[in-house]
This record gives C-alpha cells, structure tokens and sequence, in this order.
C-alpha cells in the first residue's frame, strides 16, 4: 500500500467524541486480537491454571502486539479501522504520512494521556487545535476526512 502525499488543502482538525468512538472500535478489535495471540501462546506453552498471566513478558508481548496494531496502520494510510469508519486519519503536523518514530512514540503518549482521568484526551477540548497531549509530543493530528464520493 503506497503511503499517501502530504495534504496540500486546510486541515479540519477531528473532534474529540469521533475520535473516542474511533477508539472503542479499535479497542474491541484489539481485544479480539489479544484474545486470540494469548490462547495460542497459552496453548503453544501448554498452560494450564486459572488466573492472570504471571510472567512479564506475557504483558510485554501484549503490549507489542497492541503497539503493531495501532502503528502499523498508522504509517501505512493513517487509519485502523475504526478511524476509517469514521473518517479521521493521522497526519504529520505538515499533512504528510506518519512514520514509525512518530507512530510509537505516539502510542506511549496515547496510554500518558489516557492515565490520568484521560486528562491528555481532555486536553483537546480547550486546545485551539484540538490536539491531544499524545498529539503534539509526536508532532502528529488527526484530521477529518469530508466525504469524496460526491
């Protein structure tokens, strides 16, 4: 999939209610996939028991696992699904493709913001540019897409 040319037009800055629903759909598909990647790790190692995994790496590779998720569809085209649904995708500040520096560190900013009351979410309410604290440490927004089949 070829990456998509810098955005020459005004960017429309996404709003925070479409870009919260965008992520409860992503998270239910994450959920799905994380249940998935566990029953087949628990069943490759032949675990048995009740109970939260105990080994770190088992959290550490769940992590990973979301981190692919979420960063691969954002430097390739800008959007998981959940976004494409609703129209948003993640942009540089300059209207370019994300690449993976940006997307990860986007991602770890993502869980800051989210932590504190979802503070860092909040945020974008009072920003002029609706920018979410994740946003602005990666130098990325998520811009609305109008509709193009008119």
């Amino acid at each position: 999939m070829n990456s998509p040319e810098p955005i020459t037009e005004p960017l429309e800055r996404a709003g925070l209610a479409r870009r919260l629903v965008a992520l409860a759909y992503d998270s239910l598909l994450v959920s799905a996939l994380l249940f998935a990647f566990l029953l087949a790790l628990f069943m490759a190692r032949g675990a048995h028991g009740s109970g939260p995994p105990a080994k770190p790496w088992i959290w550490v590779s769940a992590a990973a696992v979301s981190a692919l998720f979420f960063c691969g569809f954002w430097t390739h085209g800008g959007q998981t699904s959940g976004m494409r649904a609703w129209r948003i995708r993640v942009v540089r500040e300059d209207g370019g493709p994300v690449g993976w520096g940006a997307a990860l560190l986007r991602f770890v900013g993502a869980w800051a913001s989210a932590l504190p009351l979802g503070l860092g979410y909040w945020w974008s309410l009072f920003d002029p540019q609706r920018r979410c604290w994740h946003d602005r440490l990666s130098r990325t927004a998520v811009i609305f897409e109008p509709n193009r089949r008119r």
